[in-house]
């Protein structure tokens, strides 16, 4: 998989993630960049910028990583915690909002995000990209089926917190325990399956025109609201 831009890039080579290679445009000059790449004992390919243009489509900054396919985690690896906090997205579809959610999860100290693994944005090079670099700290595990995943987190103690208009306003809701909040397709919102096996719909009230908010800066508001009441 190739990644791109100087956060990324700073993340991978700070960790000492594998990198299998380095492509730099031949006008790079953040030194910070180029000391590490050095330190780690890799030789650049130097293109020229339109060469670097033709390799990914997104804004690179002047840098390409070759760098093994991210690994998603197993469900089970966070869903035990005694007061875990899991984030399912329902069949999501932009990579800026899935890498904007990963990165809201992160700050926010989320145990997991659980996808599913059909008709769903996967992790790729603008999710890392627009996540900054912290899909190497969130767990992200894909599941065969929502439904079935929602209901045996509540066999375990889980409260399913559904986000869609005409429910609760999100800051009346009792956050505290072992709780999953999910966030609905961008376009249809939750699938009326998923709705119906939430213990709790967190809406946020709206006092302008538009009557709903963009699908990462939602889930934010109701994480940090959760963090609020958890902490």
């Amino acid at each position: 998989m190739e990644v791109f831009g100087k956060n990324v890039a700073l993340d991978y080579l700070e960790k000492e993630d594998k990198i299998n290679k380095v492509y730099l445009a031949d006008n790079f000059n953040d030194e910070e960049i180029k000391r590490l790449i050095s330190k780690r004992g890799i030789k650049p390919i130097v293109l020229k910028r339109f060469e670097m243009d033709k390799k990914v489509n997104g804004l690179h900054q002047g840098i390409i990583l070759d760098v093994p396919d991210y690994e998603y985690a197993e469900i089970d690896e966070f869903i035990y915690k005694e007061d875990a906090f899991v984030v399912i997205l329902d069949h999501l579809e932009d990579p800026h909002n899935f890498g904007a959610i990963i990165r809201t999860c992160e700050a926010a100290g989320v145990d997991g995000i659980i996808i599913p693994k059909d008709r769903s944005v996967s992790v790729n090079a603008t999710v890392i990209k627009t996540s900054v670099g912290t899909t190497s700290n969130v767990k992200i595990a894909p599941v065969t089926n929502l439904v079935n995943t929602i209901n045996s987190l509540k066999d375990r103690g889980f409260w399913i917190i559904g986000t869609d208009m005409d429910g609760t306003d999100y800051t009346k809701i009792d956050y505290k325990g072992k709780i999953a909040i999910i966030c609905g397709n961008e376009g249809s919102g939750m699938s009326r399956l998923v709705r119906d096996n939430c213990d709790f719909i967190a809406s946020i009230p709206m006092y302008g025109k538009v009557n709903s908010l963009n699908a990462s800066v939602a889930t934010a508001l109701v994480i940090f609201e959760a963090n609020k009441s958890r902490r």
